[in-house]
């Protein structure tokens, strides 16, 4: 909707053309009149507020409203971490293409873990941002770790939410067969970030899905044949993809569904 449309129709209500006599107590006038102009204002500040998130480092920014999460497991939803939260931000930092050509175990585990902490710096930053912004809350999500949910028996883990469902809702990219999300520019090669807010942001669109159909590349190239079609056995993935040198580095031993699949780059 154009911003002369949004308005039209926002100055249009009651509320705005004139107080009725008698009828609304002046500081319930006042709080309407605010709350009607911080919804004028925040319309037209996403684009603003998403340029202002790339400034800081991000590649990639999307909005995702509550709709978009009514499949959402119990305990894994926004609103419960958040009850006011009527809006998603989803943001993404790309480890660059070499990472891919090399032998992981090092090189590539090292700078997946920094990015892990760039990417909590962006979304903290963005949520004091947006708070400043638009005078709404936000809770900025960690990456990866701390997160409770663990099943020792089968090595299974879950976050606080899920980033690449968060991802998906915001309009980032799709999960392909091997489980990973898929961005149209960065392939499987992001890592995400979220920030829960009360501000009510209008959802972007969903991205094209660019799993190639009947790729089983991902599949095939898994040594332990922990994939099936769109779910992962975590404990088979776990045993064998982390580690440790014998000085007691972290090490990450592999990555083959990301470096064999053949949209691990992307498309644009």
């Amino acid at each position: 909707m154009k911003r002369e449309a949004m308005l039209s129709v926002i100055w249009a209500t009651p509320y705005m053309r004139k107080k009725p006599e008698g009828q609304i107590p002046n500081g319930a006038w006042r709080n309407r009149k605010q709350n009607l102009k911080l919804m004028e204002r925040c319309m037209f500040r996403k684009e603003v507020i998403r340029e202002k998130i790339l400034g800081l480092g991000a590649d990639v920014c999307g909005f995702g409203g509550l709709e978009r999460f009514s499949e959402t497991p119990i305990n894994f939803h926004p609103i419960d971490i958040y009850p006011d939260c009527k809006s998603v931000i989803a943001v993404g930092i790309a480890l660059p293409k070499g990472l891919f050509r090399v032998e992981p175990r090092l090189i590539y585990g090292h700078f997946n873990a920094d990015v892990v902490h760039k990417v909590d710096e962006v979304v903290f930053a963005a949520a004091k941002i947006i708070e400043k912004e638009c005078g709404g809350i936000c809770v900025p999500i960690p990456s990866d770790d701390p997160y409770e949910y663990w099943e020792e028996e089968t090595m299974t883990g879950k976050g606080l939410l899920s980033m690449k469902h968060v991802a998906v809702a915001c309009g980032i990219g799709q999960i392909g067969k091997s489980s990973l999300l898929l961005n149209p520019e960065y392939g499987n090669r992001l890592v995400l970030g979220a920030i829960l807010t009360n501000v009510d942001f209008e959802s972007d669109p969903f991205s094209e899905n660019i799993c190639i159909p009947r790729c089983t590349k991902c599949i095939d190239s898994c040594p332990v044949l922990a994939i099936q079609e769109n779910s992962v056995t975590q404990k088979k993935c776990r045993q064998n993809t982390y580690g440790k040198t014998t000085r007691g580095f972290a090490t990450v031993d592999c990555n083959k569904c990301r470096s064999e699949c053949p949209m691990r780059d992307g498309i644009l």
